[in-house]
């Protein structure tokens, strides 16, 4: 079974940080394709390691990611 996850890349000093919301799991590369890589194994290994209730009260349904315009000062 395959899970199309979301993926939020994030400058943070020399690096990016890489967490996936639906599971609240997290990793980090110095480009973005370390990044992505590193999140991609750290997710596989929660799916082959966690016991299968884990998985289903972890993993959030539908997710938006979208952009808000705020007035600043």
């Amino acid at each position: 079974m395959r899970h199309l996850l979301t993926a939020i890349f994030e400058r943070e000093g020399d690096g990016y940080v890489a967490p996936c919301p639906q599971l609240d799991i997290a990793s980090q590369g110095v480009m973005v394709d370390e990044a992505r890589a590193s999140l991609r194994e750290a997710l596989e290994l929660y799916f082959e390691s966690a016991p299968k209730h884990e998985i289903g009260s972890r993993l959030h349904g539908e997710l938006y990611v979208t952009q808000v315009e705020v007035a600043v000062g």
